[in-house]
């Protein structure tokens, strides 16, 4: 029985070239780190290799953007311009979406990423990405929420305006054309 994340191998292929392709266009992003390193950890992770296809298909040109030596693991992150299109006009949770009774939007920001296998980023993890380059400047992204702010009904999200890195608030229940999520992957 095959894996139900297992990909094709033609989409495989041109995952990988595709990801090679960006990591040695965007050097600045992971200048010590080599792709031959990552590219060998992609190989032998297959639910990894599908959550990057994912995260691909949706718009979210995923690159390298650090090293976790602790863990020895690559991450990747949603490098798209903009907040990735597959990945807007939902709220921030599951149970943001169930509270709504009228005007649903068909997922949320949470639900998707499980699903992908990736994580939201968190505000210390969108401000990193943020100086690697101009990141929604035009959009924005849900971030991950502190219970303490998702326990009284809002959620978090960032963007990029007049060259500064906002955070601001919302209800979990808002969705936006604009707003989607970036996501994270250690591989």
């Amino acid at each position: 029985m095959s894996n139900k994340k297992e990909l094709p191998t033609e989409v495989r292929t041109e995952l990988l070239k595709t990801l090679q392709t960006r990591f040695e266009k965007n050097k600045n992003r992971h200048e010590a780190i080599g792709w031959e390193l990552v590219r060998a950890k992609l190989e032998v992770d297959a639910d990894k290799l599908w959550s990057l296809n994912e995260m691909e298909i949706t718009g979210g040109e995923p690159d390298v953007i650090g090293y976790d030596a602790n863990t020895d693991a690559y991450i990747f992150c949603d490098c798209s311009a903009e907040s990735p299109k597959g990945r807007r006009s939902i709220c921030y949770d599951h149970q943001a979406l169930n509270a709504r009774k009228e005007y649903k939007p068909a997922n949320s920001a949470i639900n998707m990423a499980e699903e992908m296998g990736i994580e939201l980023l968190n505000e210390e993890q969108y401000r990193h990405l943020q100086t690697l380059g101009k990141f929604d400047t035009k959009t924005s992204s849900w971030l991950l929420t502190p219970d303490a702010v998702r326990k009284h009904g809002g959620a978090i999200f960032g963007d990029s305006r007049y060259n500064h890195v906002w955070t601001y608030h919302n209800g979990a229940d808002s969705y936006y054309a604009a707003r989607g999520f970036r996501g994270l992957l250690k591989v």
